[in-house]
């Protein structure tokens, strides 16, 4: 266990160094401003009186960087006017040095000595003994657009507590790295609700973290004193790469903008366990293959479906950590073509239908993870229907429905 931990720590360094370079990065600044305006500068620039003479609270990691690429925890803890009180660590924690999955305690933070409250250990939500000095509730984290992960809950547990306490919660918005307009994937079954899917929303939900806490808000009954600070000059249709913001790792094994789409493609076939998702290696979420899989009669069979904006090729690899340690695995990278005609949620099923078609022997869904697997998704219904030998095309129409009603509700809370 001890070694297995080293080994997976190493892969946190790029995380740790991009979570050092937000923090202190005076020689870094770019000289010319990005064209998109994160909620942290609009606050300071024109929001300012938000937070004007109030004990803050602030729930953020590496992500909450202003786009002069200084970290939200020194922006605010050096403007006169108002007191940082309190910092609140997500999964991975505020600095971004805690590997996935492992629980945080809460500790003071060496930089500025600010206690910092674990809300990834004990409990998930601020306690009235953590907000007792807090006039006003911050949150600044990037999101990755798809459900299954789990800061979009941690914002929703501090709304009710925000509630709870009667402070005010406030949203610093950000873009969505899948952009604004893809709505993809089954909406969640609350029979399975979980920390990584909280709310009958879908696997990809086409919205700000913003706009995605006004209808938390709203349609499941938090009712907060909720305001969001909009970005500026970002548009629905915008890639990541169009804002012009420099892209923060989200977490050890997300480290580009456009593993944000590879992740809603295969992260939940991930959570099998019987699969390797190429976490440990040094593509994370580009592969997808086992010792015993043929990369070329995958890759025939995905490519023959002629999916939109993907290609798919035979490869091999050997994780150093994780699952299949140093074993030689068969599988395909994902090669993502055209990111605007991607449907990552399609292509999860896909994947899942080919593997079970030409590895039926294997069982892939015989594992103690299952359930995992089905809180991923959301509900057991995926998992039966490949099982039962239905196609792709088939298990992508049955959610449609679903998806329709939820556009209707998601679009009284656009603000883009």
């Amino acid at each position: 266990m001890q070694k297995n931990y080293f080994i997976m720590m190493v892969s946190t360094l790029f995380f740790i160094f991009a979570s050092a370079i937000a923090s202190d990065n005076s020689w870094a600044q770019p000289k010319n401003p990005p064209p998109v305006k994160p909620g942290i500068d609009v606050l300071i620039e024109k929001q300012f009186s938000l937070i004007k003479g109030k004990n803050i609270g602030l729930i953020t990691n590496p992500t909450g960087i202003t786009r002069q690429l200084k970290s939200t925890i020194d922006a605010l803890n050096e403007i006169p006017g108002v007191k940082l009180v309190a910092l609140f660590g997500p999964e991975h924690g505020v600095r971004g040095d805690i590997p996935g999955g492992e629980r945080i305690s809460s500790y003071q933070d060496k930089k500025t000595g600010i206690t910092v409250f674990s809300l990834y250990g004990e409990t998930y939500k601020p306690t009235p003994e953590m907000l007792k000095n807090v006039d006003v509730l911050l949150y600044d984290i990037q999101d990755i657009g798809s459900r299954a992960y789990t800061y979009i809950y941690t914002m929703a547990y501090a709304m009710e507590a925000a509630r709870d306490a009667n402070i005010p919660f406030i949203v610093l918005d950000r873009p969505n790295p899948l952009g604004g307009n893809r709505v993809e994937g089954n909406v969640l079954d609350p029979k399975f609700k979980s920390f990584i899917g909280l709310y009958p929303i879908p696997y990809i939900y086409g919205m700000t973290v913003g706009e995605l806490a006004k209808l938390f808000n709203t349609e499941f009954n938090i009712h907060c004193n909720l305001t969001v600070v909009p970005l500026e000059g970002w548009t629905r249709d915008m890639t990541y790469e169009d804002t012009g913001l420099l892209w923060v790792p989200t977490s050890p094994h997300v480290p580009h903008p456009e593993t944000a789409y590879l992740v809603a493609a295969i992260g939940c076939i991930g959570e099998l366990g019987t699969v390797s998702e190429g976490v440990g290696t040094p593509s994370p979420f580009e592969f997808i293959g086992a010792p015993w899989m043929d990369g070329d009669r995958l890759a025939e069979e995905l490519n023959s479906k002629n999916l939109p904006g993907v290609y798919f090729r035979p490869t091999s690899f050997r994780p150093f950590y994780l699952r299949f340690i140093k074993e030689h695995c068969g599988g395909v990278q994902i090669h993502i073509l055209d990111q605007n005609r991607f449907e990552p949620a399609a292509a999860q099923i896909h994947i899942l239908t080919a593997i079970q078609k030409l590895y039926s022997d294997k069982n892939i869904f015989k594992t103690p993870r299952i359930s995992s697997f089905d809180k991923a998704f959301g509900t057991d219904e995926v998992r039966k229907a490949v099982l039962r030998g239905d196609s792709a095309e088939q298990i992508i129409a049955s959610w449609q429905g679903q998806l329709e009603q939820f556009k209707k509700v998601r679009s009284k809370y656009l603000i883009y």
